[in-house]
C-alpha cells in the first residue's frame, strides 16, 4: 500500500483531528496541522516576516508566510494527513502547484452541532490535552488524566467565537471544497459526520483504502 497524501476538511468541531489520529495510527502517514507547522516553523525568515510575528500579534498569518511553512513541512514527508490547510482559494491552489494530493474528506455537521461540541470542550492548559464534559470526560471533573492540571474552556470555543469560525468556514473554505469537486482530478469524499467516530472512521479508511 503507497502512502497517501489527504486532505481533511470540515468546520470546527467536525473530528477533524479524531480521524487524523486514525488515519495515522492505520496507514502510517503523518499528521500535519496547521496549529503544529505553525509551532515548529514560527521563526522562520520570509520576505514577509516570520509567522512569530504574526502569531504574538494576535494575526492570522498571511498566505505568503504560510506558504514557505507549508512548504518546508511537506517537503519530505512520503505519505501525510493535511489538517486546516487550505482554507482559501489562494491557498488551495497554491498547494496544487507543490503537492499531488490523493484524496479531499470533507466532513459535514451542522453549524448547531458544531456549536455544540466545542462549547464543551476542556482543555488542559499545561500538556494540551482536551476532553469532553458530555463525550469524553476526566476521571476527575475538571481535571487532567494526564498531568493533573486544572482544565479551561478556550475563548475560541464559547458561543459567539465559534459562530464566527463557522461563518468564515462558510464564506472561506467551503468554495475550496466546490473547488475540488468540480475543477480538478482529485476524489472528493463527503462523509456525515455528524455520527459517532467510529461510524465516520469506517467511511474515512474506506476511502483512504480506495487511492492509497
Amino acid at each position: 500500500m503507497s502512502d497517501p497524501q489527504v486532505v481533511i476538511m470540515g468546520p470546527q468541531g467536525a473530528g477533524k483531528g479524531t480521524q487524523s489520529r486514525r488515519i495515522v495510527e492505520t496507514f502510517g502517514v503523518d499528521h500535519v496541522s496547521t496549529g503544529d507547522m505553525l509551532r515548529e516553523n514560527k521563526d522562520m525568515e520570509t520576505e514577509h516576516g516570520t509567522p512569530r510575528e504574526y502569531m504574538e500579534a494576535g494575526e492570522l498569518v498571511p498566505d505568503e508566510v504560510m506558504e514557505a511553512v507549508v512548504e518546508e513541512a511537506l517537503a519530505d514527508l512520503d505519505g501525510y494527513v493535511l489538517d486546516g490547510y487550505p482554507r482559501t482559494m489562494g491557498q488551495a491552489e497554491f498547494l496544487a502547484g507543490i503537492e499531488d494530493i490523493d484524496s479531499v474528506l470533507a466532513i459535514e455537521i451542522s453549524d448547531e452541532t458544531a456549536i455544540d461540541r466545542l462549547t464543551g470542550r476542556r482543555v488542559c492548559p499545561e500538556c494540551g490535552a482536551n476532553y469532553h464534559v458530555e463525550f469524553d470526560q476526566p476521571e476527575e471533573e475538571g481535571v487532567c488524566d494526564d498531568c493533573g492540571a486544572e482544565l479551561v474552556q478556550r475563548d475560541d470555543d464559547k458561543p459567539e467565537a465559534i459562530r464566527k469560525r463557522l461563518s468564515e468556514f462558510h464564506e472561506q473554505t467551503e468554495p475550496v471544497i466546490d473547488f475540488y469537486r468540480e475543477e480538478t482530478d482529485i476524489p472528493v469524499e463527503t462523509i456525515d459526520g455528524e455520527r459517532a467516530p467510529d461510524a465516520v472512521w469506517e467511511d474515512v479508511r474506506e476511502a483512504i483504502e480506495r487511492v492509497a
